[in-house]
């Protein structure tokens, strides 16, 4: 953390956390850095004093939500009705490892879904996010940093896996770049493939969660897109890559478009550097091309 001059620190550990990923002894460190909780250029008195505040901001939130709970409960019927959706989504994942060693605590993980709910006015809360904050959870030790990690990522992201934020732009762009890229599998999924792609949207929902094969593979896609290499929205990238998977066995067996969200469901237990290497060869494949206003605004 102190070797580097601040100027040189930004871009080395930016290229170095895309290029090789993060050892996963560094890795609840980096985070802070990578999300925003702290800036690159903190010393490490700043970084105490930043954890500090965010503790106390986060304190502040609970006792906040616990005023006025009451009032949330008796007045908005979507209160309740997330909070029930949250609770059953939880209880639904498991808590211990095989060998019936508490994994996640359950009622934390509650409370930080209920917070954010409540405190994001962005995103509001869907399925999904209970798997996300999960993997916060099993990151960091603190509650605070849980909460103020799952936050900063949103934003860093973009809100790309929110559904009424980025999610439908994804797939939009997604659209636009099969048909730039692929016509002739565009031109299947115009027709008997119609609907499959929109039919992606828990990909990007999930930011791709449920296609590796270990949380190490999430958190190493996760911290890509964090870092904004090798660009912008390379989520979309990475979404095009799964696709071009299935591409063969979707034009020699001329699917429709629920037998192609089928084959999509299949790709799982995922190695997370060979996909990002898959999308990266992708993104040098879209640069040497006369690429169109709307991917160019959306990637460069």
């Amino acid at each position: 953390m102190t070797t580097l001059s601040p100027e040189n620190s930004l871009s080395a550990r930016l290229s170095a956390s895309f290029i090789l990923g993060l050892h996963p002894f560094v890795r609840t460190e980096a985070w802070k850095f990578l999300t925003g909780y702290y800036s690159w250029q903190s010393s490490r008195d700043e970084r105490l004093t930043v954890d500090s505040t965010k503790r106390k901001n986060y304190e502040a939130l609970c006792q906040m939500y616990e005023k006025i709970q009451p009032l949330l409960e008796n007045l908005h019927r979507n209160f309740t009705e997330t909070r029930n959706n949250i609770i059953h989504d939880i209880q639904k994942l498991y808590d211990k490892d095989p060998l019936g060693n508490v994994l996640i605590d359950k009622k934390r993980l509650e409370k930080i879904l209920l917070l954010s709910y409540v405190c994001n006015t962005q995103a509001e809360y869907q399925q999904g996010f209970h798997e996300m904050v999960m993997l916060f959870q099993l990151m960091v030790e603190h509650e605070h940093e849980i909460f103020w990690l799952f936050q900063f990522f949103l934003q860093k992201i973009e809100h790309s896996c929110v559904i009424n934020i980025g999610v439908g732009k994804n797939l939009d762009m997604l659209n636009n770049l099969i048909n730039f890229l692929d016509p002739v599998f565009a031109e299947h999924l115009k027709g008997k493939g119609a609907g499959a792609v929109q039919s992606l949207f828990p990909w990007f929902c999930l930011c791709f969660q449920r296609a590796f094969k270990s949380f190490d593979d999430v958190w190493r896609l996760w911290e890509v897109l964090l870092t904004g290499k090798p660009c912008r929205n390379f989520q979309v990238l990475v979404a095009y890559s799964l696709l071009r998977m299935v591409r063969e066995q979707v034009l020699q067996e001329s699917m429709a478009g629920d037998d192609i969200l089928m084959a999509c469901n299949t790709l799982v237990d995922l190695d997370a550097d060979e996909l990002i290497s898959a999308a990266c060869l992708v993104y040098a494949e879209l640069i040497q091309k006369d690429v169109p206003q709307p991917l160019k605004d959306f990637f460069l």
